[in-house]
């Protein structure tokens, strides 16, 4: 069984006299092999928010709140411990953009012994590197190939293998969908259906509400550094209460409808210096006088709402 929670976390990045303010004050909680799905468009800090939990941050990022992953404050852990004993063997992570993060230098069998010695398995590393190319169904062939050699897809699936290839409980996926054919898409989301079946828990990060249906029972709208809605995947799909997981899920394009799709006008607030009240005050077609205050966070039937409609 694996429970992870995050209390009033916050993530600032130093950058050139400025505080970038990436994530700020997220709170959500899972666990009984549930699986958590995190959307938003780019740049409201989902990858920041996995590499927090990761504790794989730039040194330039400064955190505050609270960790849990089965009752062990991961943010209190010293890294040589974390590394040791969480990171890679307990949980893990696949990278967003697979073709960036394999060494073009390297053969692939070269760069999974790297992972072993790094975390110091004492296994046979042969036995370990063919069963975690066999769980993504790849042929044990690739190991000899470099990165320039093999497609997208199979390098997509080496990175899901590498993550994997310590069994963790738990895998954070940023984006492993992005920049391939929708072909290819449909069989990394069968891989991860069938991981998820074989008990892995999954954090899939994504702009694509779609995609994360296919995994999530819970889900986190994130807008500018917050999750403005928080639940159970079914709730959210079928009755959005946040008007910006309104507008997401609008954006969807619907095969029996030819309703024309209205984009959200306006663009998202710099997370330098983030507007008080509700960040998407500016955006928001339902927005009141009294957005301009801190929104409450009101409870639902399986998460919570930011926003001051259902006060």
């Amino acid at each position: 069984m694996v429970s992870l929670s995050v209390d009033d976390l916050s993530v600032q990045y130093q950058s050139q006299g400025k505080k970038v303010h990436a994530v700020d004050h997220v709170t959500f909680a899972f666990g009984d092999n549930e699986s958590l799905g995190i959307v938003g468009e780019s740049g409201c800090g989902k990858s920041t928010l996995g590499l927090a939990i990761m504790k794989t941050l730039q040194e330039n990022a400064s955190v505050s709140g609270k960790i849990l992953f089965d009752g062990k404050s991961i943010l209190e852990i010293p890294d040589s411990e974390f590394t040791k004993d969480v990171r890679w063997k307990q949980m893990s992570m696949i990278f967003q953009g697979a073709m960036n993060s394999l060494d073009p230098v390297f053969t692939i069998k070269k760069q999974f012994e790297e992972i072993l010695r790094k975390h110091s398995f004492q296994g046979d590393h042969m036995d370990a590197i063919k069963s975690a190319i066999s769980s993504v169904g790849l042929a044990h062939s690739v190991l000899d190939k470099y990165p320039h050699e093999i497609s997208g897809g199979m390098k997509q699936r080496i990175i899901i293998a590498m993550a994997l290839i310590l069994r963790p409980k738990m895998v954070i996926a940023d984006e492993p969908t992005t920049a391939l054919d929708v072909l290819v898409q449909a069989q990394i989301m069968i891989l991860l259906k069938k991981l998820k079946k074989d008990g892995l828990s999954i954090i899939l990060i994504s702009h694509d509400l779609g995609i994360i249906s296919e995994i999530a029972e819970k889900v986190g709208i994130m807008y500018a550094g917050q999750i403005v809605e928080f639940g159970k995947m079914e709730e959210i799909y079928k009755n959005p209460k946040h008007p910006y997981t309104i507008a997401l899920l609008d954006s969807i394009p619907k095969m029996k409808e030819t309703k024309r799709i209205i984009p959200l006008k306006g663009n998202p607030p710099s997370l330098i210096s983030p507007p008080s009240g509700c960040r998407f005050y500016d955006r928001c077609p339902q927005a009141m006088e009294k957005c301009k205050k801190d929104p409450p966070k009101i409870k639902t039937e399986s998460g919570f709402v930011m926003c001051w409609l259902h006060e």
